[in-house]
């Protein structure tokens, strides 16, 4: 059976389109990247906010419209987890969905010779309903299916589910409460990423800086890191999804004390206005927010810090928009991004008063981030004559149409002339979501995954351009 697997979402979506698609292939299908070749459809779905779940059902319809005769649609995900009967109801042509727990079932019920019988058991309708699972732990490893595209990165997700209540957020009730993978069945995991060819391991889980308290009595990720720099054949660790309450001494020691581990850190704080965080809560305030940033970069002073910013939530007031902008303007964050208030069904705030207009809650996001194009330039401006590490992550283009007709027939004095411009990142940029660098080098062997000692010459809004130092 042939399957075409589709994602919307956040890295935790992709994760879990990896693990099953090496479930389906561990049971014999083959992973095809052309939806007019596949049996089977599968589109795992984004429900976070309103933007994403209108992205994820114009697709749904795109699929329904083209798919071919004997072909089958199967969705998956956050946005399924959630409105799985309605999505039933109103969009009758999807042979299944799926909710956020399910996808280690999928693999038997589509390749059951009667699917409707094999998911008689669990079913709403034609929806799977595993509730009661999302209370179990994380037993085993998940293996993690690679492609030739962009293979030398990998996702580890460490944790499901959420321990925080944040009044703005649906994941607890898609995702559950929070769950750790075991440390050896996470460095397990890691390994074989590692023997797949993964040079840069990513972690991620709804909040990392939690990890470990269901199942060891206190947060453990400082002791997961050590274990994890131990895998051979990873270069890179790096840490996405960390609570600013989470980050605590311990964890920023081992952040700067093994090499492995990029000084880089995502954190999202949302906000620095205390009534607004209040509203929100969280269990920050602006100036605890600060002074984990100083604790960073007093044992870190190259660290980078990247957060998301939520903007136009009800209550927020322009004293609290200009104590943000100054925030912006001071703190000098290296990768900031920001959303707009988006109003979910079922969440606290959804229900709170003093609702921002959505042209108002657009017009702040837009300033911010005007702010925050203005230090980015800054900031690359400062790392111009610098000599990076650059991890390749793709080849652009080989200048050798106008030397060299025949590379197995050339002097080595004619190949010196050629010229290679790759893109890569340096250890402060997460694949797919910050800056490139893009440099020239002599060498057209690089392959993703090496490293590269790089010159910055110049930069843009947000990359840079370089080259390769010998």
């Amino acid at each position: 059976m042939k399957v075409f697997i589709d994602t919307y979402g956040c890295a935790k979506n992709e994760y879990d389109s990896s693990v099953l698609a090496a479930s389906l292939v561990d049971r014999g299908c083959s992973i095809v990247y052309d939806t007019r070749e596949a049996d089977v459809i599968v589109l795992n779905t984004c429900g976070f906010i309103e933007d994403a779940k209108k992205e994820s059902i114009e697709r749904i319809f795109d699929l329904i419209e083209y798919r071919k005769e004997g072909q089958k649609i199967i969705v998956t995900g956050c946005l399924s987890e959630r409105y799985h009967e309605d999505l039933a109801e109103e969009i009758p042509e999807v042979d299944m969905f799926f909710g956020v727990n399910d996808y280690d079932r999928i693999p038997d019920i589509i390749l059951s010779d009667d699917p409707e019988e094999e998911a008689v058991s669990d079913r709403v309708g034609c929806v799977l309903d595993m509730l009661p699972y999302r209370r179990r732990r994380f037993e085993v490893y998940d293996p993690v299916y690679r492609t030739e595209d962009y293979s030398h990165y990998g996702y580890l997700k460490i944790a499901e589910g959420c321990y925080n209540a944040c009044s703005f957020c649906a994941i607890p009730l898609i995702r559950g409460t929070y769950r750790s993978k075991r440390i050896e069945d996470c460095v397990k995991e890691a390994q074989d990423m590692a023997d797949a060819g993964i040079k840069e391991l990513v972690l991620i889980a709804q909040d990392t800086s939690q990890y470990g308290r269901d199942l060891y009595g206190k947060q453990c990720l400082p002791q997961l890191l050590h274990e994890l720099c131990k895998v051979e054949g990873i270069q890179w660790i790096r840490l996405m999804y960390v609570y600013d309450n989470g980050i605590t001494d311990e964890l920023i020691e081992t952040i700067a004390s093994e090499p492995k581990i990029c000084n880089y850190i995502d954190m999202p704080i949302q906000h620095v206005s205390d009534s607004v965080l209040k509203n929100m809560r969280r269990r920050s305030t602006g100036d605890s927010i600060k002074e984990v940033i100083r604790k960073l970069r007093d044992r870190m002073p190259d660290v980078h810090i990247r957060t998301t910013l939520l903007v136009g939530f009800p209550g927020e007031t322009q004293d609290d928009i200009d104590e943000l902008i100054e925030f912006i303007d001071t703190q000098d964050i290296d990768r900031l991004g920001c959303f707009a208030f988006s109003d979910e069904e079922g969440t606290p705030s959804f229900d709170m008063p003093d609702k921002v207009p959505e042209e108002e809650r657009i017009a702040r996001r837009d300033l911010v981030m005007q702010h925050q194009q203005a230090v980015s330039e800054k900031l690359n401006e400062r790392k111009i004559g610098k000599v990076v590490e650059v991890m390749v992550d793709r080849c652009v283009e080989v200048d050798c149409e106008d030397i060299i007709e025949d590379f197995d027939t050339a002097d080595q004095e004619t190949l010196d002339k050629v010229i290679t411009l790759y893109e890569g990142r340096t250890r402060y940029d997460a694949p797919e979501i910050d800056c490139s660098v893009y440099f020239t080098s002599k060498s057209w062997e690089y392959a993703p995954g090496d490293i590269v000692k790089v010159q910055i010459t110049d930069t843009y809004e947000y990359d840079l351009e370089g080259v390769e130092v010998l």
